[in-house]
């Protein structure tokens, strides 16, 4: 047992109410309670998530002066320069803006900051760069820049405006933009908006929604030729790769994108589709595991530009080339990336300390800064504890941190902003900046705040789950109902079950080319099921008896649909 397992406590008179009010199941709806539902309404809302439910884009902060910034370009026929970060969200927001612009009749250009040379956002050598290759007096930077305020007064003092669309923490004071179209604007203010989980591919769908309806206002004819509709599929790219929650207008942008992928992908997405060999229907797990890390992989080890190219490819032919290189280099990140996390994990177990030790931080001039904050994430996964790798960044120390529920990072970073030269981030993801020598008084401070936040129960891991069950409740019915969730991800967890006392049915199977996933039948003495433990390694398997926690899917094979267990934890059971 890897994980405190918690099991909800079902009300049940709520949950009578609900699937009787809405002819669901009480299994069903006792997965829309946990998920905080206890109205058909907004359950409705929910389940049939509609693009006609979307608020209306001008809602957002500073919306209004960004339009009218971009239409006196545009009337002009003023170029125009979009510069963007190097992610997914970051390439996902440039290419919807690209498309979206020039065919709306914007003179529009783009520029990805280099990872290693300029480092992320608007930094000092990434505009400089820019600026050469597009000298122009209006810049759109999206997925970064609302912390740029010394970059964007020296911009403003050579005659460059910046309009900001972005979702990261704003600085104080904040920059000096034409506009900082940016959710979190509206919280300093206490002003709350349908739209403030949207990463910055959901801002850049909503910016290309306001300028389309503003120029449908004016009679504008290139805005009745375009359809927004059209950049949904690379919306729920971004939206699931930046891990925002899938809640709210993120469950419709990235409802109608999976649609839009999975009937009529783009040139791109049909290369990249095949070169990571994702068959079959393209859902959030897809996206985040095989599409987005290859996209990701461009921008980790050398320059973006090889994604954004393969997302505004005009035919197959011109993406499939693209497509490929881009799975060898995700290849050679993912070889980077287990030799950096095996130095770090081989080094921490020598040392770790579970009572004392809640926040790791490791650094090494060596390691390469493209895959830093996936290793973070690696090195959390096998510690649980808040994680902070570094690398150098020529003669500074840059790097990324992952965090756990309870231990808000950017806010932690705040607090040690004497030892940083750079930081921003969100509560559970952050990117820093330091002086080497400062690495170990960083680790020291970061460990003294989260002795203060964290209880020591919240370092244990915790598993939720949704119900307990039978074998028999596992049919291909039930399991189609509870797919109604999906796109499920971050803020709207699969569903997550257990099963008490289980046996094998037959011997435990290897799979996959180095063994690292097992296939086995289970069974409760009346009905046996299939069940697969994805990359389990070399982990103790169940032997006798044993309880199961996992996750239900549909396993479509050779055109045969059957249900499949997919494996989160177990546990030995007494047979006494």
């Amino acid at each position: 047992m890897k994980h405190t397992w918690v099991i909800a406590g079902p009300d049940q008179e709520l949950c009578r109410r609900l699937a009787e009010a809405l002819n669901i199941s009480p299994l069903f709806a006792q997965c829309l309670v946990n998920r905080g539902f206890s109205d058909s309404t907004a359950i409705d809302r929910f389940l049939n998530p509609r693009l006609k439910l979307l608020a209306d884009p001008f809602l957002l902060p500073n919306m209004d002066k960004a339009v009218t910034r971009l239409l006196l370009a545009r009337s002009l026929g003023e170029p125009l320069v979009v510069f963007g970060d190097y992610d997914v969200d970051g390439v996902t927001s440039v290419a919807l803006l690209v498309q979206m612009l020039g065919k709306l009749g914007w003179n529009v250009s783009s520029y990805l900051p280099h990872r290693r040379d300029e480092g992320y956002g608007l930094s000092p050598d990434g505009v400089k760069n820019c600026l050469e290759k597009f000298p122009v007096h209006l810049m759109l930077a999206v997925d970064c820049g609302s912390n740029a305020t010394a970059t964007i007064s020296w911009l403003r003092e050579r005659g460059v405006d910046v309009v900001v669309l972005d979702h990261h923490q704003i600085s104080d004071p904040a920059p000096d933009a034409v506009a900082l179209v940016n959710p979190r604007v509206g919280a300093k203010v206490g002003v709350t908006a349908p739209f403030d989980e949207l990463c910055s591919a959901g801002l850049s769908f909503k910016l290309a929604h306001a300028l389309v309806k503003r120029l449908r206002e004016e009679n504008a004819p290139a805005a009745f030729q375009v359809d927004v509709r059209d950049c949904l599929d690379i919306v729920a790219l971004g939206t699931i790769a930046d891990l925002v929650p899938l809640t709210g207008e993120n469950r419709i942008l990235t409802s109608a994108g999976l649609e839009r992928i999975n009937a009529n992908a783009r040139p791109g997405l049909t290369a990249l589709k095949q070169a990571s060999q994702c068959a079959g229907v393209v859902g959030s797990h897809e996206v985040g595991f095989q599409l987005a890390p290859r996209l990701n992989a461009a921008g980790r080890l050398e320059n973006a530009e090889g994604a954004l190219r393969l997302l505004l490819a005009e035919d197959v032919a011109t993406a499939e080339p693209i497509a490929r290189a881009l799975d060898a280099q995700n290849r050679e990140r993912q070889t980077i990336e287990r030799e950096i996390a095996r130095q770090i994990v081989t080094t921490i177990r020598s040392r770790f300390d579970p009572e004392t030790d809640y926040v790791i931080v490791e650094g090494n001039r060596h390691w390469h800064l493209g895959v830093v904050g996936i290793v973070a994430s690696r090195v959390l996964g096998e510690f649980y504890r808040p994680a902070i790798v570094l690398g150098d960044g020529g003669g500074e120390w840059r790097g990324s941190g992952r965090s756990i529920e309870g231990f808000d990072l950017a806010a932690a970073l705040r607090q040690c902003g004497d030892l940083l030269l750079r930081h921003g981030g969100h509560a559970m993801a952050a990117g820093l900046a330091l002086a080497p020598e400062n690495l170990d008084a960083l680790r020291a401070r970061l460990n003294a705040l989260a002795r203060v936040a964290l209880k020591p129960e919240q370092l244990r891991r915790t598993l939720r789950l949704d119900a307990e069950v039978s074998l028999a409740e596992m049919t291909l019915e039930r399991v189609e109902e509870l797919a109604r969730l999906n796109p499920t991800g971050q803020g709207n967890a699969p569903v997550r079950l257990a099963i008490r006392r289980l046996a094998h049915h037959q011997p435990p199977q290897r799979m996959g080319k180095e063994n690292q996933h097992v296939k086995f039948r289970v069974t409760d003495g009346q009905k046996p099921l299939e069940a697969v433990w994805w990359n389990c390694g070399e982990a103790p398997l169940p032997k006798i008896r044993f309880d199961l926690a996992f996750t239900p899917q549909i396993n479509d094979y050779n055109g045969r649909r059957s249900v499949q267990l997919k494996v989160l934890d177990w546990c030995e059971v007494s047979l006494a």
